[in-house]
């Protein structure tokens, strides 16, 4: 079923294992509750299926958008900011990323919506704005900490820097890179629950109803629902990071 080396990686990751059952126990015991409780007129309008559905759908897109624009923005900007000509800014772009991230998500989402309308397009980018500073901040520090004298031998050895930048450094900060995507990735899932405030959907759509109308298992769901997928994600990442780790680091 699995190759050889995959094997090895769950083999040498017990916990890679561990995680799906346990998410999936958590599953489980959440659509029994649901199942056992007897739903009234207004719970039966979020607490079924094509609801729900569409919600989980919605909150994955918002989800995954906004990680995907922030690795094309963040990855290339964090190894233009290692480069010679560009190190004087590091410090200036990683505490605009880090003042930009101090604000509040919600704070942010609802002035953007002001300002350029409402729906799906200005939560993901506002949430891409948001959720810049891992990446960008990991793959600076991960090239940062490659020894010089790995890239410099390089190079005596006849590679340009642009060969020891995609053979050398870039490989060599893979780890690092990648422990800040699977950061990302659960920090976009989280606030992706805000997409409800400017018509994007999500899971929002439980969870702040829940609140207003003082309904505990529409509260529940969204809540639970929304950690299953943060840890889905997050086991997804996690085997991303030991598949794309290059062998021997």
């Amino acid at each position: 079923m699995f190759s050889p080396s995959a094997r090895l990686i769950f083999k040498r990751n017990r916990s890679l294992l561990v995680q799906p059952v346990l998410i999936l126990i958590v599953l489980g015991l959440l659509l029994t509750y649901i199942k056992n409780h007897k739903l009234d007129a207004i719970e039966k309008v979020t607490i079924n299926w094509p609801f729900i559905s569409q919600a989980i759908k919605d909150h994955l897109i918002l989800s995954f958008a906004s990680a995907a624009i922030i690795i094309a923005i963040a990855i290339p900007a964090g190894i233009l900011l290692t480069r010679p000509k560009a190190k004087r800014l590091t410090p200036l772009v990683l505490l605009i990323a880090n003042v930009g991230q101090a604000f509040p998500a919600i704070g942010i989402l609802i002035i953007s919506g002001i300002l350029f309308g409402f729906g799906k397009p200005i939560a993901i980018f506002t949430f891409a704005a948001f959720g810049i500073l891992p990446i960008l901040r990991n793959t600076v520090v991960g090239l940062q900490e490659i020894d010089p004298f790995v890239v410099e031998s390089a190079m005596g050895m006849g590679m340009t820097p642009r060969q020891a930048l995609w053979k050398i450094e870039i490989p060599l900060a893979v780890p690092v890179i990648l422990a800040g995507i699977r950061t990302t990735l659960i920090l976009t899932v989280g606030v992706a629950t805000f997409g409800v405030f400017v018509n994007g959907g999500g899971l929002g759509m439980l969870i702040i109803p829940g609140l207003k109308l003082n309904r505990q298992i529409v509260l529940l769901t969204g809540g639970m629902l929304t950690v299953i997928v943060a840890f889905t994600m997050d086991w997804l990442a996690r085997l991303a990071e030991e598949f794309l780790r290059p062998r021997g680091i």
